[in-house]
């Protein structure tokens, strides 16, 4: 919105800087996060007097999360997507459909979300919203985010997969590259909602995948850095980084509140959109297959569920202690910090290395 303000820049004047992205970017992270850190707090308030016993705990999970966990209210994703929305309509140009169509991925699994955790709060239950009608909405919303972008990307990118490493290779990918799409925003959302399961778990790889693809989306937005670094060039991606600074700075806000021990939980509101986020700019920028490095915690997580239990139907036995892969560690006898903050360097390892395969071509 802010940006119309250039308007009235006669291209020397302090108006001038709004045509900047760097400068909106920097303008959308600190009102996300000032946003975070004055609203959270009411917030969190509010949340603890409509949800009477807080998020429903697993009986059959780790035996502290019953003591520790237990009355902890959930929803806190509303912090971080009201910050983001409020960030990314007030400082990105909203004319640029790649910035639309990731605002409606994560609104609309963020909507999803939501619905799941108030069934689960209102019937203290971990019965929400079944995961059949879940995979389905998912899938209808990747879909329709994969035609728009599939109509909005240049012609001689449309339906084709781009490769880290290997400038010229790309695989057309015709008719098939909307179900393509749908597979990765559609894993991303369920991949980090796997994730969110100790406190400060999932937000900070989220910020830190979202910060590497925001600046991939920003390199692929420019000609002259395509041009050295040999990626392919998509005309407005570079407005993304404003929704990831954005995103960025409410996830800040809400891991003020949410680092051991977690005044509240993101809940699927959050890790539902902000896995549906990432796996829409990936999409958007043509690094579908980096986001699978640089998000590899996620990969991970949904790894060993899937592992877990296809080799318990086969067998009757367990590959892990528990999964996903996180409450194996807990089982082990880490304690949560340690696991934590050990994903977190894990997640930021694997972000150097996909920021890497800019270069390395």
């Amino acid at each position: 919105m802010l940006y119309w303000l250039t308007g009235l820049s006669d291209g020397g004047d302090f108006f001038n800087l709004f045509r900047y992205i760097t400068f909106r970017a920097g303008g959308a992270f600190f009102t996300a996060l000032v946003f975070g850190f004055i609203f959270g707090r009411p917030l969190i308030d509010f949340l603890r007097r409509r949800q009477r016993f807080g998020q429903p705990i697993r009986t059959d999970g780790p035996e502290t999360h019953i003591q520790t966990k237990a009355g902890t209210p959930t929803m806190g994703g509303l912090l971080i997507l009201s910050a983001l929305g409020f960030a990314t309509f007030l400082w990105a140009r909203l004319d640029n459909p790649y910035v639309l169509i990731t605002l409606f991925v994560t609104a609309a699994f963020g909507g999803l979300g939501f619905a799941d955790d108030y069934a689960k709060v209102t019937k203290n239950s971990h019965a929400g919203v079944s995961g059949r009608v879940r995979i389905l909405l998912g899938l209808l919303i990747a879909g329709i985010a994969g035609t728009a972008a599939a109509w909005s990307h240049p012609e001689d990118l449309t339906g084709q997969l781009a490769f880290p490493i290997y400038a010229e290779l790309l695989i057309n990918l015709g008719i098939f590259f909307v179900p393509f799409s749908m597979l990765v925003i559609v894993g991303a959302a369920n991949a980090v909602n796997l994730t969110d399961g100790l406190d400060g778990l999932a937000i900070m790889p989220v910020m830190i995948a979202a910060g590497t693809l925001g600046v991939i989306a920003y390199a692929v937005g420019r000609t002259d850095f395509t041009e050295y670094l040999g990626v392919h060039y998509v005309p407005g991606t570079g407005e993304l980084l404003i929704f990831v600074a954005a995103l960025i700075g409410g996830g800040l806000g809400f891991l003020w509140f949410n680092a051991p021990p977690a005044a509240v939980f993101m809940g699927d509101t959050g890790s539902l959109a902000l896995g549906g986020a990432l796996g829409s700019i990936a999409v958007m920028t043509k690094h579908e297959i980096v986001l699978a490095i640089v998000g590899g915690i996620f990969v991970a997580e949904a790894l060993s569920v899937i592992i877990q239990v296809m080799y318990f139907k086969r067998t009757g036995k367990r590959v892990f202690l528990m999964a996903p892969i996180h409450h194996h560690f807990e089982k082990r006898g880490w304690a949560e910090p340690q696991i934590v903050i050990r994903f977190w360097i894990i997640s930021l390892i694997l972000a150097l290395i996909g920021l890497a395969t800019l270069k390395v071509r």
